[in-house]
């Protein structure tokens, strides 16, 4: 596989996902430059390259390892996750946290609104 084949299917994939490379690089810790640099076809190193095709569900080689729902059922479940857990901290700390049950219910709720409700243009924002 050459270089450009791999930048072709990773380009595809970011393109599918509808991830910005900004947001690509705040969920990658990479930089921004260095993303940019990746995507422009310059030589990165290839633990970057790792980085980057993992984050996207893809494999060293471009090859697809998590499909496209699975991936953005993932990045839903921990967006969902994290924000209800910001809403439970705050909540235990005026003695109004939720039980487990009211929680589970929010959490998939708050997941729903990242896969189909208003919140799905911020399913990739970091």
């Amino acid at each position: 596989m050459t270089r450009l084949h791999l930048l072709q299917k990773v380009k595809a994939r970011k393109e599918e996902i509808g991830i910005t490379i900004e947001n690509l690089s705040k969920l990658s810790n990479l930089g921004y430059r260095t993303i940019s640099r990746f995507f422009s076809g310059d030589d990165v190193k290839l633990s970057t390259v790792e980085k980057i095709t993992n984050l996207l569900g893809l494999d060293f080689a471009g090859n697809e390892v998590v499909d496209i729902d699975t991936l953005k059922k993932q990045r839903a479940e921990q967006k969902a996750l994290y924000i209800v857990s910001l809403v439970q901290d705050t909540s235990s700390l005026e003695m109004q946290g939720l039980e487990k049950s009211n929680l589970n219910i929010l959490i998939e709720d708050t997941k729903k609104q990242f896969l189909t409700g208003k919140y799905q243009k911020n399913l990739w924002a970091s």
